[in-house]
């Protein structure tokens, strides 16, 4: 059974700075595609940032600049560096890792608030 285990949510004001983390179980992060997702309330979830086995990275539009993902093959585990963190990023943020033999697991969420 994969679990991925997400942590470092909280509170925090405007411009100020979080790290993410998601740690995963198993044999499958050398295999798989890490991302993170957001869901903000009455919203879809979206993709934020994604990186891929050998560290090529992708990123939302509305984060590029302020957050950086990164991912330590050694332990596990991907991060998500926000920093100038604004209102609008509030919301549960969701790990994500996406296999390369196909199928995808979700951890089970963080809570991001950023009051303005």
């Amino acid at each position: 059974q994969v679990q991925l285990v997400e942590s470092g949510g909280g509170l925090v004001q405007t411009g100020g700075s979080l790290r993410l983390s998601c740690a995963a179980s198993g044999s499958i992060f050398s295999m798989a595609v890490m991302g993170w997702y957001r869901q903000a309330p009455g919203k879809q979830r979206e993709l934020v940032a994604r990186i891929g086995r050998g560290g090529n990275t992708n990123y939302a539009d509305s984060v590029k600049g302020r957050f950086t993902i990164s991912r330590d093959n050694a332990k596990n585990t991907v991060y998500l560096q926000m920093n100038s963190l604004k209102p609008e990023d509030t919301a549960v943020y969701y790990c994500r890792a996406d296999l390369i033999l196909g199928g995808g697991y979700w951890g089970q969420g963080t809570q991001v608030t950023v009051s303005s």
